[in-house]
C-alpha cells in the first residue's frame, strides 16, 4: 500500500491528486475522494468569518498513519491519500482530502468513510472559529462525531 500523508497551509487541486492516484495504483478499479469545505456557519444567527486550525507536527502525521492502518487492515487499499490544510481558511475554503483506492468500489467507499470519521475524532488538529461579530471560540468535537467512530468498533 501506498500512503501519502500532507499536512499543509496550502490548498490542494484534486485533479493532480487523482493523477498521483493514476500513476501510483495503475490497477485500481475504484478511487473515492472526500473533500471537506468551511460552512459558513453551524448556527444561522452567527455566520462565520474564517477558521484557524493548528496541529501538533510529528504527531499528527503519526496518528493520520494509524488510521490508515487499521483501514488498511479491514479492507483492500493499494493506495490512500490525506492531505490536511491548517492556518487560516476562509468560508469555502477546502480543508481536508481523504482518497481512498482500491479494486472494488465498496472497499473504497468505507475506508474512506472509516478514515474521515477518524480524522475528526483521533487526529489531533484544534479548530477556531472567527465570527463576523468578532466573537470567537475553539471548535470542541461533537457528540456526533464520537458517535460515528465509535460505530466502527
Amino acid at each position: 500500500m501506498q500512503i501519502r500523508i500532507q499536512i499543509q497551509n496550502e490548498d490542494f487541486d484534486l485533479s493532480q491528486e487523482l493523477a498521483l492516484v493514476d500513476a501510483s495504483a495503475p490497477d485500481c478499479g475504484a478511487v473515492v475522494s472526500f473533500i471537506g469545505k468551511v460552512r459558513g456557519h453551524d448556527n444561522p444567527q452567527q455566520p462565520l468569518s474564517h477558521l484557524y486550525l493548528t496541529h501538533m507536527p510529528e504527531v499528527t502525521e503519526h496518528e493520520i498513519s494509524k488510521i490508515i492502518t487499521q483501514a488498511e487492515e479491514r479492507w483492500s487499499l493499494p493506495y490512500v491519500c490525506v492531505i490536511h490544510r491548517v492556518g487560516k481558511l476562509p468560508v469555502g475554503a477546502q480543508i481536508v482530502l481523504v482518497l481512498t483506492a482500491s479494486g472494488h468500489r465498496e472497499h473504497a467507499y468505507q475506508a474512506n468513510h472509516f478514515i474521515m470519521d477518524y480524522l475528526k475524532t483521533e487526529a489531533p488538529f484544534w479548530k477556531k472559529e472567527y465570527f463576523a461579530n468578532g466573537q470567537q471560540h475553539w471548535v470542541e468535537m461533537k457528540h456526533s462525531d464520537q458517535q460515528r467512530t465509535q460505530s466502527w468498533q
